[in-house]
């Protein structure tokens, strides 16, 4: 039933995906592996006798990442199917290794499909081409994966600091409270430079090799339009389209820029207009928000009734990263909610330990 509803999933995504691309040509080629995605649940559901029609329903992970889609665009989409196609391959080459099984080479098939639909299909142009390339290396790391991830980091790392912290002091109120405010906006601030800092880097990065390019493409058009048309015949483009798109792009430098921004440099000049203050901010309140979990009952609580409420939060809050987690993965919610929460447990476990240790020797 796993493998089938995979394949239902991957089909109303993929549907969803061709719904919602203004682009047509690339809307068509979503609509293929929609079609594609709906043969291979047929095929699944034949050799399991089962009526594809009464089980053809799109799982609460499907559902999820659509309603993502619709809020914050549908590369979002794009990224979480190619992510959850390349770990399932990776896990079927794993499990076929571990048993001695020989690999057939198709264990990425659904990769392979879109690969081939994408480098074959003659009506996609190199912009077009380029334009799903950048969008599916970057949707891996997206907001939305930034969320989880702030937030894991905040939680795992203040619990194990309030844990530390409650041994030490037996959950004396004042001290945690203190360590743990201290913790989050030590941890928060430190995120949020880090942010600040990796986006301000990339954006003057990427604005310096646009520029360079303003400057070849001004001083050397006759090379940078060589460079355009091998780039199309690379994409599959017949040489006589090449450069018929070509010599329509140099008639605009602007364009010209654009183009070879996107295609030799692989930079995506909407990126750019993102604020390194908006992406501080962001990953300031991400690890927040994890961060102040543990804390919490140590505002109303005190002793040994904090420290099993905070532990039990902790848990709850683990769980659920961990079950949202399988957005990206697409691995069983129980396990992967319930392995966040032994991990996350067991470091916090191990630093109580220790602050226990060093409370007992210094009150000694």
């Amino acid at each position: 039933m796993n493998a089938i509803q995979t394949e239902i999933d991957a089909w109303y995504l993929y549907s969803k995906l061709a719904d919602n691309e203004e682009d047509k040509i690339l809307a068509d080629v979503f609509r293929q592996m929609s079609e594609i995605e709906w043969s291979h649940a047929e095929a699944f559901a034949e050799a399991n006798k089962l009526d594809l029609n009464a089980i053809a329903k799109p799982s609460w992970r499907a559902k999820t990442i659509n309603s993502i889609g619709r809020l914050f665009g549908y590369d979002f989409v794009l990224g979480a199917l190619m992510d959850t196609e390349k770990t399932l391959a990776d896990v079927v080459v794993s499990q076929k290794k571990k048993h001695k099984i020989q690999l057939s080479g198709n264990e990425d098939s659904h990769v392979k499909i879109l690969r081939s639909i994408l480098d074959n299909d003659t009506r996609i142009a190199g912009h077009q081409l380029s334009r799903f390339e950048k969008r599916h290396r970057s949707v891996g790391g997206n907001a939305i994966r930034a969320a989880v991830l702030g937030g894991n980091d905040g939680l795992v790392s203040n619990f194990s600091l309030v844990m530390g912290i409650a041994g030490a002091t037996v959950g004396n109120q004042q001290g945690v409270l203190l360590a743990g405010i201290a913790g989050l906006l030590a941890g928060a601030l430190s995120m949020a430079l880090g942010e600040w800092i990796s986006v301000k880097s990339s954006q003057e990065l990427y604005e310096n090799q646009m520029q360079l390019e303003m400057e070849e493409l001004e001083t050397n058009p006759e090379g940078e339009r060589k460079e355009l048309r091998l780039i199309y015949m690379a994409k599959g483009i017949p040489e006589e389209e090449a450069n018929r798109i070509v010599d329509e792009l140099m008639s605009d430098t602007k364009l010209a820029h654009s183009i070879l921004v996107k295609e030799e440099l692989g930079i995506n000049a909407e990126e750019l207009k993102g604020s390194a203050m908006e992406a501080a901010l962001s990953s300031f309140f991400l690890f927040a928000i994890g961060a102040i979990i543990p804390v919490l009952p140590f505002f109303f609580w005190n002793g040994i009734t904090a420290i099993v409420l905070s532990t039990c939060f902790s848990a709850v809050g683990l769980f659920l990263i961990g079950a949202a987690i399988t957005l990206f993965t697409g691995r069983n919610v129980l396990f992967s909610g319930s392995r966040q929460v032994i991990f996350g447990l067991a470091a916090a476990a191990i630093t109580y330990g220790i602050g226990k240790l060093i409370g007992v020797t210094v009150a000694g």
